[in-house]
């Protein structure tokens, strides 16, 4: 199995990587998945923030980050709650009005995606100048664990389908671990109508369109050990739909 290790960054490159954690319900991972950012971004000497935007979760998650940001400091963990679930998407568009960073990283924060990767994406990044780098489940030593072989299936079937249809020059469409040059971004959501999980698939083609680079970096994608999952029969109809929709204007 290939290593892992990266070269030590220069700590004076400039580059300041903003975290963007949308959060619903997540009480029991936020701890964690903060505490290994802070870990890994410590060990890499890259210059970080991270922004918790919470959706109103009646569990306590927003109570949780305060307790947080008073152990990490204000100036490393922000926060940017919602008054209620509006949608991953706009998410991503309300925290990045907030961001300070040049780079902005997306990411689940049920520890699905593990900050681990984080350093590797921005060493690919910075090999080739890449506008966005996506984690792919696809390609290398990446892969899936704790789905049953009913979401694999759909995963790899939804997967297919987009690259058929749409030709986006990414090997994962439906992955949400990425990272994107802030003015890349901000001009991809201008171009984006989608919300929720189409968001992130439409992101790719948009970016095709706009002949923007993109990089790829193997990640290993672990299931939600605490809490349940978002993905849902109105999701898997709204993807679907979104599919059809970029497939009938790109």
């Amino acid at each position: 199995m290939a290593s892992r290790k990266t070269s030590r960054p220069n700590r004076d490159s400039g580059d300041k990587y903003s975290v963007l954690l949308p959060t619903y319900n997540e009480r029991e991972n936020l701890p964690l998945i903060v505490w290994l950012l802070v870990k890994y971004f410590g060990e890499s000497g890259f210059n970080y923030e991270i922004i918790v935007i919470d959706d109103g979760s009646p569990d306590g998650t927003l109570e949780v980050a305060e307790q947080l940001q008073k152990v990490y400091g204000e100036d490393k963990i922000l926060l940017r709650p919602r008054a209620k679930k509006l949608g991953l998407g706009t998410a991503y568009i309300h925290g990045m009005k907030h961001a300070s960073g040049n780079f902005i990283i997306i990411m689940d924060a049920d520890l699905s995606h593990h900050p681990k990767f984080i350093p590797e994406f921005i060493q690919k990044q910075k090999e080739g100048n890449y506008d966005l780098v996506s984690g792919t489940r696809y390609r290398g030593n990446g892969g899936v664990y704790g789905w049953d072989l009913r979401r694999k299936l759909i995963s790899r079937g939804a997967n297919f389908l987009a690259q058929v249809l749409l030709r986006p020059g990414a090997s994962d469409l439906t992955g949400s671990f990425r990272l994107y040059k802030k003015k890349v971004l901000e001009s991809l959501v201008e171009q984006c109508v989608s919300k929720g999980y189409v968001f992130q698939m439409e992101m790719i083609v948009r970016a095709r369109q706009l002949n923007y680079t993109i990089g790829e970096v193997p990640i290993s994608f672990v299931d939600r050990v605490y809490g349940e999952s978002k993905l849902g029969g109105n999701e898997i109809v709204s993807y679907a739909k979104g599919l059809l929709m970029l497939f009938a204007t790109t």
